[in-house]
């Protein structure tokens, strides 16, 4: 049993030495002015996939090797260990520094490329900031135009068009927000539209394009009919017109029957302002008169009382 116990602790001693002789090998190598020696083992991890202790060396190295011909295919690689490493903030600089320090290299492309992607990497859902969003797709559009024949640019304006959808999801649920809202506070109807009809300029082509044109309808009508009566004739009528718009825009829309509704509820709301409206002035000028009827009666009363000698 002694025995036993003895070859296991002297296995597993074997064993830690060797592991600890690793280890010490590194540190050797990362604490070594020998710069070339140091070169070849930071590859070699590469190659081997060790990314970690790669990175390790290669930012070392970036120093050293500044000036020398090897520090093209040190930063190349520096630059590639980072992205393996989904470091997608500092891969993105060193893609973009390796492509503006060596613009003649064979890897010059492929950086440009990846620095535009790691950026699309970045890019967040469409709830959050989408300031990583826009750099992509400039970063996506630069390198297009930078490399026009390349292989790469089908898939460089795939990416645009997913950014582009996320910014669109964006915009359009902003907007429908102050819809939304519209019970809680009525100016926010007319911020709807305004908010809606300025997404569409910024996105001629969006995917919203039907259900942001029936909320456009939907939040004027809403607007109109929560003004007062002197307002809504001219609220309904841009209602009204919005439809219409709808109607020539989307001829065989699914929603075309809540639109030709909302049409017809907001020529029957003109009609009720325009009723409510004749029916006040009638009875203002009926009050009126029978102010300057019971003027006059005045009048004549102080007369009677009060002759004129």
């Amino acid at each position: 049993m002694f025995k036993i116990k003895h070859i296991f602790l002297l296995s597993f001693t074997v064993i830690a030495l060797s592991i600890a002789g690793c280890k010490s090998q590194f540190e050797k190598i990362r604490l070594s002015n020998d710069v070339a020696k140091k070169y070849a083992e930071a590859m070699r991890l590469y190659k081997k996939k060790d990314y970690s202790k790669a990175l390790i060396l290669f930012e070392d190295l970036s120093q050293k090797y500044r000036g020398r011909t090897e520090a093209e295919e040190l930063n190349y690689h520096y630059a590639l260990t980072l992205y393996k490493l989904k470091d997608y903030t500092t891969a993105r600089f060193q893609f973009k520094y390796f492509a503006d320090t060596y613009p003649t290299s064979v890897h010059a492309e492929e950086c440009r490329y990846l620095g535009a992607y790691c950026y699309f990497l970045d890019s967040p859902e469409y709830t959050l900031d989408q300031e990583n969003t826009y750099k992509a797709i400039d970063a996506m559009q630069l390198f297009i135009n930078l490399y026009p024949k390349s292989e790469r640019v089908e898939e460089a304006s795939k990416h645009i068009a997913t950014l582009r959808g996320k910014l669109e999801d964006k915009a359009f649920e902003n907007a429908k927000m102050y819809y939304d809202l519209g019970d809680y506070d009525l100016s926010n109807y007319k911020s709807a539209v305004i908010a809606l009809k300025n997404a569409q300029i910024d996105f001629p082509d969006i995917k919203y394009a039907e259900e942001m044109d029936l909320l456009i309808v939907k939040s004027q009508y809403m607007y109109a009919k929560a003004s007062y009566e002197f307002r809504q004739e001219e609220r309904y009528a841009e209602a009204i017109g919005y439809a219409d718009e709808f109607l020539e825009s989307h001829p065989e829309s699914k929603l075309t029957p809540e639109v030709n509704t909302l049409k017809r509820d907001s020529q029957a709301g003109i009609e009720r302002a325009k009723n409510i409206l004749a029916t006040q002035e009638a009875q203002m000028a009926k009050y009126k008169a029978n102010l300057e009827k019971e003027a006059k009666k005045d009048s004549t009363n102080k007369l009677i009382k009060n002759p004129i000698k």
